[in-house]
């Protein structure tokens, strides 16, 4: 079994220190396993690939029923998280993390825990959800809202016109907030 940690900075978001067998042909890594997260039963399971240039921003982005597990194939990413759980004792609080698919991690993403990724290279995620894709519980946040304070040190990422229009945590409908 991989190493399982809990981030600090964020409850419930996991890192995973897979392990990787190689040889002179190249390598193996099992990626992902539904026990490894006992608190969450994985049900409809649905995977997914995302792939992006160098520059781009994806988030932030939340739910209210799917877990997110992550897996970066190739490149570097800085991974940005937010925790907007109104119950959680970690409210509020951001995290940000660099994963280089050449060292194999994981990343467990609790519902309610806002999540993107800027690619700093060109960059091949696949994530796990437990659930099948709805768009209505695809909501977001602005990535860079200034009281969630994601540290991402850039200024001027690539974003898609929907991730542009994310609103501000103050603004979001309290019918659309995690909870």
């Amino acid at each position: 079994m991989p190493a399982i940690t809990e981030l600090a900075q964020i409850a419930g978001v996991k890192v995973v220190d897979l392990k990787a067998l190689g040889d002179d042909r190249g390598r193996f890594v099992e990626t992902f396993r539904t026990e490894w997260f006992p608190e969450r039963a994985w049900g409809q399971i649905q995977s997914n690939r995302s792939d992006s240039i160098a520059g781009v921003l994806r988030g932030l982005h939340y739910h209210f029923h799917q877990v997110d597990y992550w897996y970066v194939l190739q490149g570097t990413v800085r991974i940005g998280l937010a925790d907007l759980r109104p119950s959680s004792p970690t409210c509020g609080a951001s995290a940000v993390l660099d994963i280089d698919g050449s060292v194999p991690q994981g990343l467990f993403i609790p519902v309610g825990v806002a999540h993107g990724y800027y690619a700093l290279t060109p960059a091949t995620i696949v994530y796990v959800v437990d659930q099948f894709y709805n768009g209505s519980d695809e909501l977001g946040v602005a990535w860079n809202d200034p009281v969630l304070a994601v540290e991402w040190g850039i200024s001027e990422p690539i974003l898609s016109e929907r991730d542009r229009k994310n609103p501000l945590w103050r603004d979001i409908d309290p019918a659309k907030a995690p909870v």
